[in-house]
């Protein structure tokens, strides 16, 4: 028997008991459907969180930061160092590093301040102290206008670039470059309310950063903050030379550890030999760890897709024993006009094959439409996140219907060989 044969009787066989072989492929449907809805929504966490790591510079950087308190074998203890981050650390970093493509110093303040438009428009955001690479450093583009210059920053000048959305909130539709904000040197809950325009200080908006959405790892808005030179900030609102933090963005993703230690020496040549006054937190890790949990996850699935795939074999295998009781004068049939065991045989297991094929096909096809509708209802749920992408895997897709086909190889082997046994008198004789 050729395969095309073989594959249309058991088509003509399925379609001859619609919905007894409906209901017999039902396990192998829901157990391709279930895996690929899940691994759909899934992945699409995973590409979520990638997303929100491309906003902070991408998965190749470290941030090393000096905070008031620091961990110290396992415990969260006062920092009593007189060391703090400043520039020429910035500049050592770059020139003794060969892991490191870009240093970025920060001082970063992310809400409370009040900033006030001429019109009177104004807005309770944050701002961050940077250097004029900073759009290079984390991939942002100005949308509008333009960054502020080396010189400038050198200069101290009082120039900034806002946010998408800060821009929209002070100037509405105009154009705001070139227009002039006041922003407040501290926080709202750091100064008096008679006293908070004494502590304003104007600058000149010379650019619009493009649209970069909220930052789902820290909760901040990327598009309602402005930028300033750094050494603005230092001498207009911290009065010192102190540097909060650094974005350090590697070479390459596979240097983040080389680049950590070689940091980590510069640092201690910079500061009297010490290097336990910051901390080092690396996205990497955090990116090596969603793999695990996204792997522990696919494993935990596929296990719960295997049971019930297995119980859809079984149904399969169930379904061929009734078939070939059913059809034991056909059989008998073919053997006596010539059919050999091995057609038989493959007559048979072909009949199974092609039910779960068609099963994981219909799985496949109830998977997708799941995997979208999932998605849709996540992002009701999880309202912080304005899209959830249902990431449809090709290789789940192949797995799945290759799966469904050895299911039918595994369960249709012994009804096929019970019914290629079979002797074609005892057959003919069968009412």
């Amino acid at each position: 028997m050729k395969l095309s044969e073989g594959f249309l009787v058991g088509v003509t066989a399925i379609r001859t008991n619609k919905m007894r072989s409906l209901l017999t492929m039902l396990g192998i449907v829901i157990g391709v459907a279930s895996v690929l809805a899940m691994i759909a929504v899934g992945d699409g966490a995973k590409t979520i969180v990638l997303q929100d790591a491309d906003k902070l510079g991408g998965a190749s950087q470290f941030s090393l930061w000096r905070g008031g308190w620091i961990k110290k074998k396992g415990q969260w203890v006062r920092n009593r160092s007189s060391e703090f981050l400043k520039y020429d650390d910035v500049v050592a970093i770059e020139a003794e590093c060969p892991s490191v493509e870009l240093v970025i110093p920060r001082i970063p303040r992310w809400g409370g301040v009040l900033v006030q438009a001429a019109g009177g428009a104004e807005s309770r955001t944050g701002y961050n102290g940077v250097d004029s690479h900073f759009p290079i450093g984390m991939n942002w583009e100005v949308g509008r206008g333009r960054f502020f210059t080396e010189t400038e920053f050198n200069d101290r000048k009082k120039v900034c670039v806002i946010g998408s959305e800060l821009a929209t909130e002070l100037f509405g539709e105009d154009d705001p470059i070139g227009k002039q904000i006041k922003v407040a040197r501290s926080a709202d809950w750091e100064v008096k309310w008679e006293e908070r325009e004494r502590v304003m200080v104007r600058f000149t908006v010379v650019g619009v950063m493009q649209t970069r959405g909220r930052s789902l790892r820290f909760g901040w808005n990327l598009d309602n903050i402005l930028f300033v030179p750094l050494t603005t900030a230092q001498e207009r609102f911290t009065g010192n030379d102190h540097v909060t933090m650094f974005t350090i963005k590697a070479k390459h993703i596979d240097l983040i550890d080389k680049a950590q230690e070689e940091v980590k020496a510069v640092m201690r040549k910079q500061h009297r030999n010490q290097d336990d006054f910051f901390h080092i937190w690396v996205l990497n890790e955090s990116m090596e760890q969603l793999n695990k949990i996204s792997w522990v996850i696919k494993i935990t699935l596929g296990s719960i897709a295997g049971f019930s795939l297995l119980v859809g074999g079984i149904g399969i295998m169930n379904m061929m024993l009734v078939s070939v009781t059913e059809r034991t004068r056909e059989i008998g049939l073919r053997k006596a006009i010539g059919a050999k065991r091995r057609d038989i045989l493959f007559q048979f297991l072909v009949e199974a094959v092609v039910m779960c094929s068609v099963g994981g096909l219909l799985g496949i096809g109830l998977g997708i439409g799941a995997g979208y509708g999932m998605a849709n209802i996540a992002v009701k749920i999880v309202k912080v996140v304005p899209e959830w992408p249902a990431v449809i895997s090709t290789e789940w897709i192949v797995i799945s219907v290759a799966f469904s086909a050895l299911i039918g190889i595994i369960f249709g082997v012994y009804p096929a060989v019970k019914a290629a046994q079979l002797s074609p008198i005892e057959a003919l004789r069968t009412e």
